[in-house]
């Protein structure tokens, strides 16, 4: 997760975070945006598997953190994302990604014009556009594991 005394780094110089997951962060990134730069986007970061190792928010918190983020004048509230529990079997990687799919479109249909679907990475990423992401991350395919 981004600590908050990053905040003011990535809100001067980052057109995105990936990572939202609380609204402390959400309001210090928007009060911290200059005012000469178009609002930042955002993806919240949704703990789809209930891991305790893992940042995010709660699937039942997630609402509230939408709608206390998406009147921030810094912020441009853009999706969701989130990064599952690693399943080995490719037919259980689908589970968590159709139930984000599912969460996405809930909360389209409560009002938020979100388009992005941060899911899915090097190991998974079938799963993960079957399911309807629209961004995946592949750092692994590209340069190989981290030793």
């Amino acid at each position: 997760p981004l600590q908050s005394n990053k905040t003011k780094g990535v809100a001067e110089a980052f057109d995105w975070v990936h990572s939202l997951d609380r609204l402390s962060l959400a309001q210090r990134l928007s009060r911290q945006r200059p005012p000469d730069r178009p609002p930042l986007n955002v993806c919240v970061q949704v703990n789809i598997s209930g891991e305790a190792s893992k940042s995010g928010v709660t699937v039942e918190a997630l609402p509230e953190l939408l709608a206390e983020a998406a009147v921030l004048p810094g912020l441009h509230l853009r999706g969701l994302m989130a990064i599952p529990k690693p399943q080995p079997e490719p037919r259980r990687q689908h589970e968590p990604f159709q139930r984000m799919r599912e969460l996405f479109d809930t909360m389209n249909t409560r009002g938020y014009a979100l388009d992005t679907l941060s899911m899915g990475m090097s190991g998974d990423l079938e799963a993960a556009i079957a399911a309807g992401a629209t961004l995946v991350r592949v750092g692994t395919a590209i340069f190989g594991s981290r030793d």
